[in-house]
């Protein structure tokens, strides 16, 4: 099936989009521009959407705004924003009543034309994804990157081949219960993340498994031999499961040793570069670029691999540098939204940098980003929801009594910014890495990453 006879099989439907943001509004269009019967629903009222809104009024749409948006759910078909997680009581009543739930990503997987190669993981999976595309782009493939890396694909179906790749960044919030099937499917880690979501960690956990769950033995599964979860993940695939590791060798996949990074085939191993060739930081980096190998491999020559990783300057909005201003260097991980994340920038940057974090609580833990601070941070400036609970993650530390590290809390998100500014002094670094969200007080991470630059480039010389 492809996409113009899967919406004419819906067409006579009542259809329910729940999210007027980046992944549904041009789902939503689509349908509207085929005459679909289109609700659209969303928490924000009318004066916060805007004139978006409005256009989609014109263009035939029913509008279900405001905090009762998700009330009296009956339609036939409904499409959830991936915020809204399949066990919410309101999609629960309406999947009972027989409403069929799905995604615009889920859409995209039974529908999509060509190969598909899927990451997830707690962090690292922006990077993954932007270098496995560039791999197979380098190589002379056509590759779509989408998903939650900021690109909906489902509207691009018609312009895809078979000869091309669709390269999608999955969230645990769009795997949670979606069926999918990759013909390759990478994951980067697992720690606790998003659990103001999620039931529990194992919820969490779980979700991730959707991206292989319906994988045969013809489909490839990458998992970090590092990761301890790996292992629970390993023990359900039906896939060949190849591994990647920083620490030790790997019969099939890839592992870095000794500032070497190699390729394994039945435990037959060939160099393919070496770490310090890699142009982009830290040894998170080498990571990704390790699963990404073993993703691509047999669709990417040592060559391009080696081209690659020379010339790749990295995601935007992680470990950017914005400006060096009087001996100062600003540097803009606004995509570090997990301590973990924060943790491996901190590795990454050569001296203590001057840190700016805090934002929206996802509820879990800082005790191990108040240790990682203590010994990496010179100084660390918190703002948003969890500045209390990393200020107390900090002082908790064991580490804390001899490190010198001073605090400073500030609400203001732009004085917060500012104060860290103010405090450097030549050959300082400062790094804004949140280890949150930004949900708190801004729309994403990329909304709060450009806000943090605009701020930085209107510094006074």
């Amino acid at each position: 099936m492809d996409l113009s006879e899967y919406i004419n099989s819906i067409r006579n439907k009542r259809i329910a989009v729940i999210g007027i943001g980046v992944s549904n509004t041009p789902l939503i269009r689509l349908l509207l521009s085929c005459g679909c019967d289109v609700t659209a629903c969303d928490r924000r009222e009318l004066n916060e959407l805007g004139m978006e809104a409005l256009d989609l009024i014109g263009k035939g749409a029913k509008l279900k705004l405001g905090e009762k948006y998700l009330d009296k759910l009956d339609h036939d078909i409904i499409f959830r924003t991936p915020g809204l997680m399949p066990f919410d009581e309101h999609l629960v009543r309406a999947a009972e009543k027989g409403s069929v739930i799905t995604s615009e990503m889920e859409v995209f997987f039974s529908l999509c034309p060509c190969r598909t190669v899927a990451v997830t993981g707690s962090d690292g999976k922006t990077t993954t994804s932007t270098i496995i595309s560039e791999l197979l782009k380098k190589a002379g493939y056509t590759v779509h990157l989408g998903g939650n890396i900021g690109h909906p694909l489902l509207c691009d179906i018609p312009q895809m081949k078979k000869t091309d790749i669709a390269v999608l960044e999955l969230s645990s919030f769009q795997l949670h219960s979606m069926v999918c099937k990759p013909d390759v499917a990478v994951i980067t880690n697992i720690s606790p993340n998003h659990l103001d979501k999620h039931k529990d960690y194992q919820d969490y956990i779980d979700a991730k498994k959707s991206i292989f769950a319906r994988q045969s033995a013809g489909e490839t599964l990458i998992l970090n031999a590092d990761d301890e979860h790996s292992a629970y993940y390993a023990q359900s695939a039906k896939s060949t499961v190849k591994y990647f590791s920083g620490k030790t060798a790997v019969k099939n996949g890839t592992y870095y040793e000794d500032g070497e990074i190699f390729r394994v085939h039945d435990g037959e191993k060939s160099s393919i570069m070496h770490s310090e060739d890699i142009l982009l930081p830290g040894e998170h980096n080498v990571l990704n670029y390790l699963a990404a190998f073993a993703a691509t491999d047999g669709l990417v020559g040592d060559a391009v691999c080696r081209e690659v990783a020379a010339e790749f300057a990295g995601v935007e909005h992680r470990l950017e540098q914005v400006r060096v201003l009087k001996g100062v260097t600003y540097i803009n991980d606004s995509i570090g939204t997990s301590p973990t994340r924060t943790a491996a920038g901190l590795r990454a940057m050569k001296k203590k940098p001057i840190v700016i974090a805090g934002g929206y609580d996802k509820h879990i833990p800082f005790d191990g980003l108040g240790d990682d601070l203590c010994l990496m941070a010179k100084s660390v400036f918190l703002t948003g929801a969890t500045a209390d609970k990393i200020e107390d993650a900090i002082k908790n530390s064991k580490y804390y009594a001899d490190s010198n590290i001073s605090l400073t809390k500030i609400d203001d998100f732009t004085e917060a910014v500012l104060a860290a500014a103010a405090s450097a002094v030549e050959g300082d670094i400062v790094l804004f890495s949140p280890a949150c969200a930004a949900f708190d007080k801004f729309k994403n991470f990329a909304e709060r990453g450009r806000y943090f630059k605009k701020i930085i480039t209107e510094l006074d010389e």
